[in-house]
C-alpha cells in the first residue's frame, strides 16, 4: 500500500499556511493557527481519526478569525483530497453518530468528487473562546469543497455550544476515517463509473 501523507502549502496576503497530512497515522498532531479552541478542534479530528496532522497558520487574526478559519480549511481538504491519490480501494463512504454528554451529532461523507455541504446545527454563542462559532460551519465548507467530499452534519440533540461543536469535529473524523480506509473486497475505485 502506498503512503497516503502529503505536504501542502498556502500563501496570500491572509494567511500562510503549510499543512502535513498522514492518513494512515495514530493521532499525533501539532496544530498552532493562532486561535485555542480551533487548535483543540484539529487536535480532536486529528486523536479521533488517526490521522498524523501538523498544521501551523499565520492569519490575518488582528482583522477576525475568518480567513485564518477558512483558509485551514481550504488547505486541508486539499491535502486530504491529494494523500487519496485514485482512491483505489477504498470503501468511499463513512458515517458517524457521536454523543458528547447531552449533545449527539451525526455525520456522513462520500468521497465521491462532488463537493457539498448540508449543515444543520445551530449554536446559541456568538464564540467559543476566541473562534466564532459562525465559523464552524465555513470550515466545513472549505474542507468538503476543497476535498471534493459530499458532507452531512446534522445535530441530532443540541446543548453545550462547546460540546456540540467538538461533537462536530470528532464525528466527522470517524466518518473520514472510515471513507478514507481500504477494504480488500473494493477492487479498483467503488464507483460504477470506473472513477471518483
Amino acid at each position: 500500500m502506498e503512503k497516503r501523507q502529503i505536504s501542502t502549502t498556502r500563501k496570500t496576503k491572509e494567511t500562510d499556511i503549510q499543512v502535513t497530512l498522514n492518513l494512515d497515522g495514530s493521532g499525533i498532531s501539532h496544530i498552532e493557527t493562532g486561535i485555542g479552541f480551533f487548535d483543540h478542534m484539529l487536535e480532536g479530528f486529528s486523536k479521533h481519526g488517526f490521522f498524523d496532522l501538523h498544521m501551523e497558520c499565520d492569519g490575518d487574526l488582528q482583522v477576525d478569525s475568518h480567513h485564518t478559519i477558512e483558509d485551514c480549511g481550504i488547505v486541508l481538504g486539499d491535502a486530504i483530497k491529494k494523500a487519496l491519490g485514485d482512491k483505489s480501494g477504498i470503501k468511499r463512504f463513512g458515517s458517524c453518530i457521536l454523543p458528547m454528554d447531552e449533545t449527539l451529532v451525526l455525520c456522513a461523507v462520500d468521497l465521491s468528487g462532488r463537493p457539498y455541504l448540508v449543515f444543520d446545527g445551530e449554536f446559541t454563542t456568538e464564540r467559543l473562546g476566541t473562534l466564532d462559532t459562525e465559523m464552524i460551519r465555513e470550515f466545513f465548507y472549505a474542507v468538503s469543497y476543497s476535498a471534493g467530499m459530499n458532507l452531512h452534519i446534522k445535530v441530532l440533540s443540541p446543548g453545550n455550544n462547546h460540546h456540540m461543536a467538538e461533537a462536530m469535529f470528532k464525528a466527522f473524523a470517524r466518518a473520514l476515517d472510515e471513507a478514507v480506509s481500504h477494504d480488500p473486497r473494493v477492487k479498483g475505485i467503488l464507483s460504477t463509473k470506473g472513477s471518483l
